[in-house]
């Protein structure tokens, strides 16, 4: 169903009704929640990935009549979803490609997934009318009870990581934890527990959380964190914010429901942030990361450096027993010791020194994955998407020579003339090289309805094999992305052998021949991966699967 743009002005909407052919008739089966403060209200899911579906399961668990709806009509329909099946819930239906307008327009309440822009489907109508349209975020706050502190992250890069520490900081400490958000699993997870559960046995205290930016796009009223951190801010996600200003402006809706007694992190010396964040000033207890009042960070005497007068911090943290590998560990690592002095639960920052030989970054951001016979390490980065995260971790890798493999999707930078990698010049300086990886589409990554129709998938395949020839014979040496990404690097300076591959595992075949005993391998591509693989998890396995083999 096509809507008309938000220039509606004080005329009635004219949108017509389109009857879907994929909709289910509404199931009513037994409610047992204990909370049930939805009963008899209708919420209505808009996208139906991770965090529309617990966003589904848990209005079905407060009661709620729940129809999703998502225009994928691959997407397999709520009722022969198992994890809904196991629900006694009351009545819910799915609703995937084209749907009626009023399904929304007649629901209680909209939640949106962080994955629906707010230009569609009249969400940005029905918000500005007064409807109670909610994130998956602030839907999930609403459920939690308000003894449980939340500490949220976000930023361009490094929120994963901090987040990840903070929860091993907490759980250390035996502080019954939930680690999650945009890391994996959605708030709408820790809520459903809560309402679910006996009282008795809901223990959960602290809710750390990884924010992103499309998280917040719908500003929250439930969503009240007891400490925010805005890590830094890089260009990314241009092509939804447009301005680097409304980004800003996206991250700093952290601090909106704060006060004076809450810590404020954020990234000293930003331009953006410093604009965006002048609305909440008065909200919050400002500290900086880099600066006083705030922390910073001695990197090669492996101290971090705290100073928060108003909140009662003073103190250090001694970094050098740290295993995750990269300096910018530290940062992440510092700023979530802050953060979790900063939610008063009786974790000081001496406490936290016992910690730290014992954090653990997630997968694919900077991990050690394997260390060969010929004594070299294999480290896979494929978390680093963008120019600023492989910067961050390549600076994190001096006196570690490597070879560096960078490569796939490049982002596109709103305005730029250049995508930013002669930015790595620097930090590649004294590697022992870099390789520019072309990815193509791998046939096993497709998924054609081969049972269903062999002549389409023989004709696909056809006209694949013809694009590739063409490929191969236009472009012999590397695609759209390696081109950029070599002349930019070439073209700027850089003094290290640079090496052209077709694909990862013909990067990883040149990577074995380059480096030398004590090197390192780093898949650290400041590329998205929706190329050749289906993102950067996957990208992250196949490479250490590839490192496994040598």
């Amino acid at each position: 169903m096509e809507l008309l743009p938000l220039n509606y002005g004080n005329k009635t909407l004219p949108l017509k009704s389109t009857p879907s052919p994929k909709i289910t008739c509404f199931r009513t089966i037994r409610a047992c929640s204990p909370r049930q403060d939805l009963k008899g209200r209708t919420v209505a899911v808009v996208g139906l990935g991770i965090s529309g579906k617990a966003a589904a399961r848990l209005a079905l668990a407060r009661g709620a009549s729940v129809v999703g709806i998502d225009q994928d009509e691959s997407l397999s329909s709520l009722e022969h979803d198992p994890s809904f099946m196991a629900l006694n819930s009351t009545g819910f239906k799915t609703v995937l490609g084209n749907f009626d307008w009023n399904l929304l327009n007649d629901a209680d309440v909209v939640v949106v997934s962080p994955g629906v822009p707010l230009e569609k489907y009249g969400l940005s109508y029905l918000l500005q009318s007064g409807k109670q349209v909610m994130s998956e975020l602030d839907f999930a706050a609403e459920a939690l009870p308000k003894s449980v502190k939340i500490l949220a992250v976000t930023g361009t890069n490094g929120k994963s990581t901090t987040v990840t520490f903070a929860g091993q900081m907490l759980n250390h400490f035996g502080i019954d934890t939930f680690v999650g958000g945009n890391l994996g699993t959605s708030l709408s997870e820790a809520a459903i527990q809560h309402v679910t559960l006996p009282a008795q046995e809901c223990k959960l205290k602290v809710a750390v959380v990884e924010v992103s930016s499309y998280q917040m796009a719908i500003p929250c009223v439930y969503f009240r964190p007891s400490v925010s951190v805005v890590l830094n801010l890089t260009p990314d996600h241009l092509e939804r914010h447009k301005t680097m200003l409304d980004y800003a402006e996206h991250k700093c809706r952290l601090f909106s429901h704060m006060t004076n007694a809450k810590l404020g992190l954020l990234s000293f010396g930003n331009q953006h942030l410093d604009e965006a964040v002048k609305k909440y000033w008065n909200k919050f207890n400002p500290a900086w990361i880099g600066a006083f009042p705030g922390l910073e960070i001695d990197t090669e005497a492996k101290i971090a450096t705290f100073k928060v007068p108003d909140i009662g911090i003073e103190s250090q943290l001694q970094l050098g027993s740290m295993r995750a590998m990269g300096k910018h560990n530290y940062y992440n690592a510092a700023v979530a010791a802050l953060s979790v002095a900063g939610l008063d639960v009786g974790v000081h920052i001496e406490d936290i020194n016992s910690t730290i030989e014992k954090l653990r970054p997630p997968p694919h951001r900077m991990q050690v994955v394997h260390k060969d016979i010929h004594g070299v390490t294999w480290v896979d980065d494929s978390k680093a998407t963008n120019v600023e995260a492989t910067y961050a971790g390549l600076m994190g890798l001096k006196g570690q020579k490597s070879v560096i493999l960078l490569g796939g999707l490049a982002k596109v930078l709103v305005g730029q003339v250049s995508n930013g990698f002669e930015e790595l010049i620097e930090p590649l300086t004294g590697h022992r090289c870099v390789i520019t990886v072309r990815e193509m589409l791998l046939l096993d990554t497709c998924k054609f309805p081969i049972q269903s129709s062999y002549f389409l998938c023989f004709l696909l395949l056809y006209f694949y094999g013809l694009f590739l020839n063409w490929l191969l014979h236009e472009c012999p040496k590397f695609g759209a992305s390696g081109t950029m990404i070599h002349q930019e690097l070439s073209g700027n300076g850089l003094d290290i052998p640079c090496i052209q591959a077709t694909n990862l595992k013909d990067a990883v075949e040149q990577a074995r021949k380059m480096a030398k005993h004590g090197d390192a391998i780093v898949l650290s591509p400041a590329c998205a991966s929706f190329d050749e693989f289906r993102n950067f998890e996957h990208r992250g396995m196949v490479f250490r699967e590839l490192a496994l083999s040598s």
